[in-house]
């Protein structure tokens, strides 16, 4: 295993990045100084639904091709697994489980390729794959933040190089880590109108607030709101058995606790200006305040607690958006969505509204991100993360000489 930041990988095949002198990794950096690059993006995120995966051609400006994308799901046992690892430090014991998480990645860029291969895409016109890994612990005030999953495992068993450890750079340099999709929200929002807020409904909640004007000046602005979809998520699985509430149909037939929505609204965290970051389980030890309510109200009450943390994020934008846009897990939830687009006091369309492929936006993300760490480009800036300046991030790896061939 690693330290307390950054990449956590099985020991079997743990070994350092790729050596900036690799002539491997020279002739794809050189690659990426002449030509867009084709890259697949890979995430699995704080709700624990799979892993998603998503082909595209981008130059790390702006993306010139989309490919096809799928989301591989876990498992419950699995999922269950993971859930078990959160809030947590790395153990030696993981190793199996990191195992099994990179290999489930690997099993869904197989199977991405097999699609796209009909597409005219196979391996070979692979250039790079983006691998977030899970987050298990992100506590950015002590500069701390923690994935699991093993790179050069993936890397030797797909034969390509791999991009992974987005994180770490911007928290050792005093960020907050998260949220990094902003700035790939950013490079599809050229053409829309502005200001733009793009609202990500995943575990946890996040803002991407883009300014008016387009270039390298544009103002942009990004934070964590407060929970997602994890506490409902939590709640509804204890309650009721089920992985989540299907349409917010449990929660429509409840009626949110007033009191309980007051107390909680009262946290300093909803007060305090970005940038900031929440972990996943942050606000975890709200769910035993819910006692003595039935499964819809306590339902109900949390997606009112998360519509509202969302509604009293507009205090810290700039400007008023002209236009908010969903996306994540959540935006399926037509009750959530109703009772953000009432905390904001605006319309709120699905991504799809404006083109964007709501389930794949994420991998997409992180495909064009790892283009853009190949490059040197930041991932982050002072705006997204409160990093000191424009971040760069990432790190390469290739697959070894002794692999065996895919």
């Amino acid at each position: 295993m690693e330290g307390r930041n950054g990449f956590s990988m099985a020991k079997s095949t743990a070994t350092t990045a790729a050596s900036a002198a690799d002539p491997r990794a020279d002739a794809l950096q050189a690659k990426t100084r002449r030509q867009p690059l084709t890259a697949i993006g890979l995430m699995s995120g704080t709700s624990l639904d799979g892993v998603d995966a998503a082909l595209l051609t981008t130059d790390g400006t702006r993306t010139t091709a989309f490919g096809p994308a799928l989301t591989l799901p876990y498992s419950p046992a699995f999922r269950a697994e993971l859930r078990a690892c959160l809030g947590q430090r790395p153990q030696s014991a993981w190793q199996a489980i990191i195992e099994a998480l990179t290999d489930r990645h690997a099993d869904a860029v197989e199977t991405l390729l097999a699609r796209a291969g009909g597409a005219g895409t196979g391996p070979a016109g692979i250039d790079v794959i983006g691998f977030h890994g899970q987050t298990v612990w992100h506590d950015p005030e002590h500069r701390e933040t923690i994935q699991i999953g093993d790179p050069q495992r993936l890397a030797d068993r797909l034969r390509l190089p791999v991009v992974a450890d987005f994180r770490t750079a911007d928290v050792k340099a005093g960020g907050q880590g998260a949220p990094l999709v902003p700035l790939y929200h950013q490079a599809l929002a050229t053409d829309l109108e502005k200001p733009l807020a793009v609202v990500n409904l995943g575990g946890v909640a996040n803002i991407t607030w883009i300014g008016r004007e387009n270039g390298p000046g544009q103002q942009i602005l990004a934070f964590d709101t407060g929970p997602g979809n994890a506490l409902i998520d939590d709640w509804v699985r204890a309650t009721t058995g089920e992985a989540f509430d299907a349409d917010g149909r449990l929660a429509q037939s409840g009626r949110a606790d007033r009191a309980r929505l007051d107390r909680w609204l009262a946290h300093p965290y909803f007060r305090q200006p970005p940038p900031k970051s929440l972990d996943r389980d942050a606000f975890a030890g709200l769910l035993a305040e819910l006692h003595g309510l039935t499964a819809a109200d306590g339902a109900a009450t949390l997606a009112a607690f998360t519509a509202a943390t969302i509604g009293r994020a507009r205090a810290f934008l700039p400007l008023p958006p002209r236009r908010w846009l969903l996306a994540g897990g959540g935006r399926h939830n037509g009750v959530l969505a109703a009772l953000i687009a009432e905390a904001v006091a605006a319309p709120l369309a699905p991504v799809e509204a404006v083109g964007w492929r709501g389930d794949a936006l994420e991998a997409e993300a992180f495909a064009f991100l790892a283009v853009r760490s190949l490059k040197g480009l930041p991932l982050s800036l002072p705006g997204t993360t409160g990093v000191p300046a424009p971040q760069p991030g990432g790190r390469l790896w290739l697959p070894s000489a002794t692999a065996p061939a895919a």
